[in-house]
């Protein structure tokens, strides 16, 4: 007999390679399969819902892992595997039952990304490595028009990475929406999945409008020409959040 169970994980990504294990440094995944271990007193391995580049944040990522018998105290499995994750930016947040065929990854309906823009002149001290800080005032009216050119079924070669592996780079943006509180400002994409560095490309492209140095409507151009280097920059990946997975 064996149990599938599924675990919400919050993390900060500036020190460690990404989500995925790698043998070039720590790796989110890496360090709560040696915390799960200890707390199950097995070796156990995690699924992750998806990958997050280096720097990526998360508030809510989602993986799986089973176990051959039944945690019955929840509330003592998180204070073990959060003990054993005090001394990283990484914490386990919420433990559910799911039945067997679940799979944190293949189960997924959408994924929610969250991108926080600091926008104005001091930099971030409460908020480093948390949020792009850009100085220019950027005009929120003329993002709201551009952002708008996501949405929908289209090919985002211009927007996903050289190393992208994915077969395909056609996506349905289900959500693409824009909102500032006070000096930050939210930008939300929701999607089944994502091009590696899509979100961070687009934001890239968005910001360019903000300053005012494009118009809204060269986002359309880029996803039409299909050409990376039309594309600007990414932004930085310590802006970047997984915020929620959909099942």
């Amino acid at each position: 007999m064996k149990y599938n169970y599924q675990i919400i994980i919050e993390y900060l990504g500036e020190s460690f390679v990404g989500w995925q294990i790698q043998k070039n440094g720590n790796s989110i995944q890496s360090v709560i399969e040696i915390a799960l271990t200890k707390t199950l007193k097995s070796k156990t391995k995690i699924i992750g819902s998806g990958r997050t580049d280096a720097g990526v944040n998360a508030s809510g990522q989602s993986a799986n892992f089973y176990h051959k018998n039944r945690i019955k105290n929840f509330f003592k499995f998180l204070s073990t595997i959060n003990f054993y994750l005090k001394k990283y930016p990484i914490s386990i947040i919420d433990l559910k039952y799911r039945k067997l065929n679940f799979h944190a990854r293949h189960s997924a309906k959408k994924r929610q990304y969250i991108y926080v823009i600091l926008n104005r002149l001091a930099k971030p001290s409460i908020d480093r490595k948390r949020a792009w800080l850009v100085v220019k005032k950027l005009n929120l009216k003329e993002m709201k028009k551009a952002i708008s050119y996501f949405v929908g079924t289209h090919n985002f070669s211009a927007f996903r990475s050289s190393s992208c592996s994915a077969k395909s780079a056609v996506r349905t943006i289900e959500l693409a929406s824009i909102v500032r509180k006070k000096d930050k400002i939210f930008l939300k994409f929701e999607s089944r999945s994502f091009l590696q560095k899509q979100v961070r490309s687009m934001v890239g492209c968005l910001k360019l409008v903000g300053e005012e140095k494009w118009k809204p409507n060269k986002i359309n151009q880029i996803i039409k020409l299909k050409k990376r280097e039309q594309c600007a920059p990414p932004a930085p990946p310590e802006g970047l959040y997984l915020s929620k997975v959909f099942y």
